[in-house]
């Protein structure tokens, strides 16, 4: 996007030397030089139009865009967000299939997925001015992700003063967001933690020789404001590894002799291995789910979870030549959802066995069970929450616009958390009830207290 002064001298030069490139067209649409077809209109030229003949429509617009000259990491990402919300949406071998997907893009151009991301935003929301001081290099797409929480004009405020005032507005945008995002993922928690416990099965009338478990581990994070937000907590009530193993003892599920198997990961295997010794299971091998993308961790990013396998009393292995390979590989899909391929094999290797799983998400048939899924969060509350997080939503956006704040009785200074809170008090909730949780809730992984 050309700003005013730019459209003005591109028109002279076309007017004055001529259009020194061609437009591109595909399929009728432009694929390279919509700012020199917009400076032909402003100027009253015949633009010169040329079809694409080649079979690489992407790689073409690619090196035009990245070879034109060097691009930093900003740039590139408002280059991927332009072919993500193509409209003619172009890949290397068919010019007509669906939009670029997010993470190719950020791939064909080696930024971030979240780069990406943030440059979609600016795209939809971002003033002229902000699209234009990223693409100069004045703003990076990250501080411009931030500015474009506030209004049009907002912005343009922003923007007109010094570079490390915009620096630090951003900075002060995100935390806001942040300590929002905390409190709305709080009450999330809580409300999750109160219906699962509400709902859990009673204790089991019967022992088992065969086990399989899906601990709801607690993970710790770095900060509680801002390392939640990919938080178990958001999709199930989680434990610790005491609480597992004396809830684990109480129900005492498991046979004198009897095999389980237990997920953990990375960072919880010492924690599955005592959850196995404190029941009195005996290590005795374990298997390994490749989930083929990888996620985040602190020392690698994790791509694959481990089930242990535990022995206790006289139980025999599998036979030879019915073990399975110790890596399976498949995409991971939802929230802490394992693939069936292991339960199966559970089942292969001891046909005709009582089994439970306990803490599943839902029922399995052939199988016993503990710890049902949650299902839907209560209405009421659902309504009730997200009555207060509109009137927060609303009570901030008018701070930002700083529009009437004696009318509106928006306190001077007064910060986005701090107007969220009040706001839950206005509407007689507890400072936690801010979260935005819909009437259909996604399920929930239930935890007794």
């Amino acid at each position: 996007m050309l700003s005013e002064q730019e459209m003005h001298e591109m028109a002279d030069d076309i007017v004055t030397y001529g259009q020194r490139e061609p437009i591109v067209l595909l399929d009728g649409k432009i694929l390279d030089g919509r700012n020199r077809y917009a400076a032909c209109v402003f100027a009253e030229v015949e633009p010169v139009l040329v079809d694409y003949d080649g079979d690489d429509p992407l790689g073409f617009v690619l090196s035009l865009n990245l070879h034109r000259r060097h691009l930093s990491e900003s740039q590139r990402a408002m280059v991927a967000a332009r072919l993500v919300d193509w409209d003619i949406g172009i890949n290397q071998s068919t010019a007509g299939s669906a939009n670029l997907p997010t993470r190719e893009a950020a791939r064909r151009l080696s930024i971030s997925e979240r780069a990406v991301i943030a440059a979609k935003r600016i795209r939809d929301h971002g003033a002229a001015e902000l699209i234009e001081a990223i693409r100069d290099g004045r703003v990076s797409v990250h501080a411009g992700e931030a500015l474009s929480d506030l209004a049009v004009e907002a912005q343009r405020e922003v923007l007109a003063r010094e570079e490390k005032h915009i620096v630090a507005r951003a900075k002060e945008i995100r935390a806001e967001r942040q300590k929002l995002r905390h409190a709305v993922r709080l009450t999330h928690m809580d409300m999750v933690r109160a219906n699962g416990r509400a709902t859990a099965p009673g204790k089991l009338k019967r022992t088992y020789p065969v086990g399989y478990l899906d601990c709801p581990w607690k993970y710790g994070v770095r900060s509680e404001v801002t390392g939640r937000e990919k938080s178990a907590e958001n999709h199930y009530p989680t434990m610790t590894t005491d609480e597992i193993i004396d809830l684990l003892k109480q129900l005492d599920p498991f046979s004198e002799n009897a095999v389980i198997y237990c997920w953990a990961t990375n960072p919880m295997l010492l924690d599955g291995l005592r959850v196995l010794a404190e029941l009195g299971f005996t290590y005795v091998h374990h298997w390994i789910w490749d989930k083929e993308v990888a996620g985040t961790g602190y020392w690698g990013r994790d791509r694959h979870e481990i089930l242990l396998i535990g022995r206790r009393g006289d139980v025999a292995a599998p036979l030879p030549g019915s073990q399975p390979e110790t890596v399976h590989r498949e995409r991971k899909t939802k929230h802490s959802a394992k693939p069936d391929f292991f339960a199966e094999t559970i089942e292969r290797l001891f046909p005709g066995v009582a089994k439970i799983e306990l803490f599943c998400r839902a029922p399995r048939p052939g199988w016993d069970h503990w710890g049902f899924e949650v299902g839907d969060l209560p209405e009421a509350a659902a309504e009730k929450v997200g009555g207060v997080a509109s009137a927060c939503s609303a009570l901030v956006m008018r701070r930002e616009l700083d529009v009437n704040a004696s009318e509106n009785g928006v306190t001077a200074g007064e910060t986005g958390s701090d107007t969220c809170e009040r706001a839950a008090a206005e509407s007689g909730a507890t400072a936690g009830e801010t979260a935005p949780v819909s009437k259909r809730g996604r399920p929930r992984k239930a935890v007794p207290a």
